[in-house]
């Protein structure tokens, strides 16, 4: 398996949520956690996707945050190779949760985002290309989709407490800064310019 590289970090920024009385992990673009506590994994996404996968019989599940890369001449093709960082962003999360213990065969999911928020990219369409490859991904590795929530014009903020499978989904209608705008324009520019290697070996 490679290693992680700038764009495939855990996420570092746990704390305590307050508000839930849990302990809490911090997903930004490019992050992933996975655990088998009882916590609550939160992300703000605007046409980033995040997938919140979990073992509906162990409570293992873990969140990613992710965005298709720029790639031009494919991009009516969600599947092709501007798909591959999608699909290593994927494959990396479920690998963590199998080497927790969760089993392939328990798992199912629940995506969130695509919205059409990021000034700029509305003709390349980011949002719904990557809401289309998170969908296709899951169904081909025939993993079941128990929620979805994405596209539309609204940022979210997403709550995933994996022990339960509950999620909470806060859209955003009213942002009062550029935070997200700026943090997934910043992801999208390293996107362009890193270079993936390796291969990603799923356990079964």
């Amino acid at each position: 398996m490679a290693e992680h590289s700038f764009e495939e970090l855990l996420a570092p920024n746990l704390y305590f949520d307050s508000e839930h009385g849990i302990d809490a992990a911090k997903i930004l673009p490019g992050e992933y956690y996975v655990t088998s506590r009882d916590m609550v994994l939160v992300t703000v996404l605007g046409s980033c996707v995040c997938a919140c996968i979990r073992d509906t019989q162990s409570g293992i599940g873990g969140m990613n945050h992710f965005m298709l890369p720029d790639s031009g001449r494919d991009q009516s093709n969600p599947l092709g190779s501007s798909a591959r960082y999608g699909t290593y962003a994927m494959e990396i999360l479920i690998n963590q949760l199998l080497k927790l213990g969760a089993k392939r065969s328990n798992l199912e999911a629940k995506v969130f985002g695509g919205g059409a928020v990021l000034r700029g990219f509305t003709v390349s369409n980011v949002g719904e290309r990557n809401a289309k490859f998170v969908l296709e991904f899951l169904t081909a590795e025939n993993i079941r989709i128990a929620a979805q929530d994405l596209l539309d014009i609204y940022p979210r903020k997403v709550y995933f407490f994996p022990a339960s499978g509950r999620v909470r989904v806060k859209k955003l209608k009213k942002v009062h800064n550029d935070t997200i705008i700026t943090r997934e324009n910043e992801y999208s520019s390293r996107l362009r310019y890193s270079d993936l290697e390796g291969d990603v070996e799923l356990f079964v």
